[in-house]
């Protein structure tokens, strides 16, 4: 059994004072037996915080007392709540993105929130309102595992690899639409000031010092690679990410919460349930300029508005 446990990286703390039930062998936990609120003592916000940065991806069922304004102050007790850097804030809230599939299309593909800037997010916590009859599930994958069971030649080849990330991507393929004008009416909000800003690929953790990679959507081009070559090398480190092991599947329910290390995680949502609501509200935490193997930190080589939407002299 000891054997068993200690290779078993998703096990709870036996000393976290959390009601905690693993969900996936190497990412995911289960939270029982807290109503999340901006009121919690500082004991639990340190615990929660503990098995946050253990297990990357924390799920609280039932959550129902849970208002935007709760939300908000809840996510002020992890850190500094930042709206997103191009797109409104939920309508009556300070810092909420509302991700509102009505429409039958959501963001499904692999991505690390707002890697586009240099200090993206610590963390962000999603809250679901209007959950699909069946469908709409939200992916996880644990980019620490990735890099640990990394062949050393590929470790030796992105520990001192940098990357591009850009919010200036393929917006139809990430919606999973053909409809060119709704992907440029999204692209025109999302992209409303572009940034491309440069990151290690592989990020070592400010709390727990471990190593982990950071791709995704975001991903434009390593530097010093051509386009060919880039696309060749993302798609092998990406699978290694997402293979299913790395991964955890949750299955919302109206009222659910699930907070995220978004400096060592990826997410999709899966894009299966047609013209069904699918409504959940994110706040997020503001986070640190990443930090490479070898000390070097991340910077932002552009920002600026396209032409279009510069104002005439």
């Amino acid at each position: 059994m000891t054997d068993l446990i200690h290779n078993f990286v998703n096990a709870a703390d036996a000393e976290s004072p959390l009601d905690i039930v693993p969900v996936g062998g190497r990412i995911g936990a289960e939270v029982r037996g807290i109503a999340l609120s901006g009121d919690l003592d500082p004991a639990t916000v340190s615990a929660l915080e503990a098995a946050l940065a253990r297990h990357k991806v924390l799920f609280f069922r039932e959550q129902h007392e849970l208002t935007d304004a709760r939300h908000e102050e809840f996510a002020a007790l992890l850190g500094d709540p930042v709206a997103h850097p191009t797109v409104p804030v939920a309508e009556g809230s300070r810092y909420l993105l509302e991700l509102d599939s009505k429409e039958g299309y959501a963001a499904s593909s692999w991505h690390t929130d707002v890697t586009f800037v240099d200090a993206y997010p610590k963390a962000s916590i999603l809250r679901a309102i209007h959950v699909p009859a069946a469908g709409g599930d939200t992916l996880w994958a644990n980019g620490a595992t990735a890099y640990e069971e990394l062949p050393e030649s590929l470790k030796t080849l992105v520990d001192g690899l940098w990357a591009v990330h850009s919010n200036k991507y393929d917006y139809a393929h990430a919606l999973g639409t053909k409809d060119a004008a709704r992907a440029e009416a999204y692209s025109a909000i999302f992209a409303s000031t572009v940034y491309e800003t440069e990151h290690p690929v592989v990020r070592v953790h400010p709390e727990t010092g471990e190593r982990s990679l950071i791709l995704g959507h975001f991903l434009k081009q390593f530097v010093g690679l051509n386009s060919a070559d880039s696309q060749r090398l993302f798609s092998i480190l990406q699978d290694h990410i997402t293979k299913p092991e790395n991964t955890v599947r949750w299955r919302w329910a109206v009222g659910d919460v699930a907070i995220w290390d978004n400096r060592a995680t990826q997410h999709r949502a899966i894009a299966d349930f047609g013209l069904q609501r699918r409504t959940l509200r994110r706040a997020t935490v503001a986070g640190e300029v990443p930090v490479a193997i070898d000390g070097r930190r991340s910077r932002t080589v552009k920002k600026e508005q396209p032409a279009s939407l510069v104002p005439a002299e």
